[in-house]
């Protein structure tokens, strides 16, 4: 049970494979790429108890050394950054050769953005392990670090060579990292794709339990979403700005939160899309439905989808507005969001009164003291 899905970029075009039992062909899957039979993989410790072993495995004849970095969105740092660079160089990997990202989306962003700087970019391979990683941060070459001024500042665009999301990984996940993955899933239904968003209304339990077939249709579609609009933008000048959705609220909050277990990525998609569904609203955009279909969809899922379901303080609205400035979209100064004229109908602005997206956080806010 395999799909594939290509990302249509010239030279630099590759393959996203989805599909069960993948872990055990990736000496295949990797081979053809490969100069000499060997490999670096660099991974993240939870990851590395449980899969590595069956990855070693699964590529046979190709030597592999291995890195296993602290699990957690601290890890998307400078200091892990330079060890993992510096561990690359001591292991002798030279520009021809593969560096594979084995673990979710920090593993990802991190091993991407040292295989872009390491001698000036060398090759690498993403293998997701989570939701989150194969419905979205796996693939259109987005890498990079968390630093004090915001999230993924200091990167690159370097594309992978090849990505194999194999969704039996899927299966060792705990809830709460599926469901905050589901946050990207959904996103390609609002942001696009109605009918996409409709089948995940019903099929969305399934897809949580474990229906294998549900699950392989849920991430191949994410993918092929996301690989059309990363061949018409790779580089961010356009429509990849959509891929956002959910996400300028979302950086604000992981920022207000310290990047820790308060809140992962996925939740802050899913509750950065509820608000952008509300701000779209009070802008008269769209309907009252469309915010009140989202955040009952999020609430029958049981991911977090309101500024109450964040334990702990968070700045007032003022201070959560000068985080959302800090956001990469910014452009001459000016905040860019992602709004919607309906389900699957999004779009890109910087024309959004301060006082609208005051008065949406502050309601949002209050509702956490009630």
């Amino acid at each position: 049970m395999r799909n594939d899905v290509r990302v249509e970029l010239g030279a630099r075009a590759y393959e996203v494979r989805i599909g069960t039992g993948l872990l055990s062909q990736a000496g295949a899957q990797i081979a053809p790429l490969l100069r000499r039979p060997r490999v670096a993989v660099i991974t993240d410790e939870t990851v590395g108890a449980l899969h590595l072993e069956a990855l070693r495995a699964g590529l046979g004849e190709i030597e592999m050394v291995s890195l296993s970095l602290p699990a957690g969105e601290g890890t998307k740092s400078w200091p892990h950054l330079e060890r993992a660079c510096e561990w690359l160089l001591a292991e002798k990997v030279e520009r021809k050769d593969i560096v594979v990202a084995f673990g979710g989306g920090v593993i990802g962003d991190l091993v991407g953005f040292a295989a872009a700087i390491l001698r000036r970019g060398v090759r690498f391979v993403q293998i997701p392990t989570t939701l989150l990683a194969q419905v979205d941060s796996s693939v259109g070459g987005k890498t990079g670090i968390n630093v004090t001024a915001g999230k993924n500042l200091i990167g690159a665009f370097h594309q992978p060579s090849l990505v194999l999301a194999d969704i039996d990984l899927l299966g060792t996940l705990e809830p709460r990292d599926f469901l905050a993955g589901y946050g990207e899933v959904v996103k390609y239904g609002l942001l696009g794709d109605a009918d996409f968003f409709d089948w995940l209304e019903a099929m969305g339990p399934a897809l949580a339990s474990g229906d294998t077939a549900a699950r392989l249709r849920a991430v191949t579609r994410s993918v092929e979403m996301k690989a059309e609009i990363v061949a018409r933008d790779e580089t961010e000048e356009g429509d990849r700005a959509l891929l956002n959705l959910g996400h300028t609220f979302c950086h604000a909050l992981e920022a207000a939160t310290g990047y820790g277990e308060r809140l992962l990525h996925g939740e802050g998609v899913a509750i950065g899309c509820a608000l952008a569904f509300e701000l779209s609203q009070r802008l008269g955009l769209c309907s009252q439905e469309a915010p009140s279909r989202v955040r009952a969809h999020l609430k029958a899922m049981g991911t977090k989808v309101d500024l109450a379901d964040i334990p702990g303080d968070l700045p007032d609205a003022d201070g959560l507005i000068e985080l959302m400035a800090q956001d990469k979209k910014v452009l001459d100064g000016k905040m860019r969001f992602i709004l919607a004229r309906g389900i699957g109908q999004a779009f890109v602005t910087s024309d959004v009164p301060r006082e609208v997206l005051r008065g949406v956080l502050v309601d949002a806010l209050a509702a956490r003291r009630s």
